[in-house]
C-alpha cells in the first residue's frame, strides 16, 4: 500500500472540502481547509520526498470563472514535480496532451467519458489515442444509492447507470494505466474509510487503485491494508497535518513504508 499524496484546487486556492458538497452554482463547496501556500509549495514538498503517482483534482467547472486560475495553480505544481503528479478535472481527449506535456504524468478523467449515465467507448479510444493508455487514469468515484456504488460524474453530482464492480473495473482495465476512486459518501469528512466499497475494490486484480475518501486515522490505514490486501494505494486528505488534521505527514509516509 502506497501513500499518494493529492493537492485538490477550488476557486484558485489550493483546499479540502467536503466532497458531497460541491455544487458548480455558486462555486460553492464546504471548505475544511483553505491552504496559505500554492500548488508550486506542494508539487515541491512532494518531490522532495520522492512520492510519485500522487494527483492534482481541478474543483471548479470548465465554465467557472475560476477555471483558469485552477489550472495556473495546477501547472505550478506540475512544474514543480515534472512527470510526479496526475491531474483531473475537465480533461478531454482535446486537452489532454496539453497536460502531459506540461509535466503531468498521467490525466484522470470522469465525466468525459460518461454521457447519459452511460460508457462512451468511442471517447475512452479517443483518450488512449491523444496520451496513451499509459499516461491515462479513470476516476471511478462513486456514491451508494440503493444498496449499490455507482460512478458520478460532473465532481461528483451526477449519477451515472454504471455500478461499480469488479467486472466494470475488469472491462476498463485496457483502457488506463490506473483507476482512482473516491468514496465520495464519506470524502472530506475524516470519520472513517468506506469499508464495504474496500471490500468490492478488493475483489479486483489488474490495475493499480488508489482510494481516498474519509480516513480519520492510522487504524483506518489499517482496515484498507487488511481489507484491500495490502494493494490498494490510500490518499489522505482533510486528516492529513499538511491540511489542518492531525495524522502528522511524516509518520504516514514511515507508515506506508517511505
Amino acid at each position: 500500500m502506497k501513500f499518494r499524496p493529492c493537492i485538490d484546487i477550488h476557486n484558485g486556492k489550493v483546499k479540502q472540502i467536503v466532497g458531497g458538497s460541491l455544487l458548480d452554482q455558486g462555486d460553492w463547496a464546504q471548505e475544511n481547509f483553505v491552504s496559505v501556500h500554492d500548488g508550486s509549495f506542494y508539487g515541491k514538498l512532494y518531490k522532495d520526498h520522492e512520492l510519485s503517482g500522487g494527483h492534482i483534482i481541478i474543483l471548479n467547472a470548465k465554465d467557472s470563472d475560476y477555471y483558469k486560475a485552477d489550472v495556473k495553480e495546477a501547472e505550478k505544481a506540475l512544474a514543480a514535480f515534472p512527470n510526479g503528479l496526475q491531474i483531473g478535472g475537465g480533461i478531454t481527449d482535446q486537452n489532454a496532451r496539453y497536460f502531459i506535456e506540461k509535466g503531468a504524468s498521467h490525466v484522470i478523467v470522469t465525466s468525459f467519458v460518461f454521457v447519459d449515465g452511460k460508457i462512451r467507448y468511442d471517447r475512452l479510444d479517443a483518450l488512449r489515442n491523444a496520451v496513451g493508455r499509459e499516461h491515462l487514469v479513470l476516476d471511478l468515484s462513486c456514491r451508494k444509492k440503493n444498496h449499490h456504488y455507482y460512478v458520478v460524474t460532473d465532481r461528483w453530482q451526477k449519477f451515472t447507470k454504471e455500478q461499480l464492480t469488479a467486472e466494470l473495473l475488469k472491462d476498463l482495465e485496457q483502457y488506463c494505466d490506473e483507476f482512482l476512486i473516491h468514496g465520495v459518501d464519506v470524502e472530506g469528512k475524516s470519520q472513517g474509510i468506506d469499508q464495504e466499497l474496500i471490500g468490492i475494490l478488493a475483489e479486483y486484480q489488474g490495475n493499480a487503485i488508489t482510494y481516498a475518501g474519509g480516513v480519520q486515522n492510522f487504524q483506518d490505514l489499517d482496515i484498507l491494508k487488511k481489507y484491500g490486501e495490502n494493494r490498494i494505494d490510500v490518499t489522505i486528505g482533510s486528516a492529513l497535518d499538511l491540511f489542518g488534521g492531525t495524522m502528522e505527514f511524516s509518520k504516514v509516509l514511515s507508515y506506508c513504508g517511505k
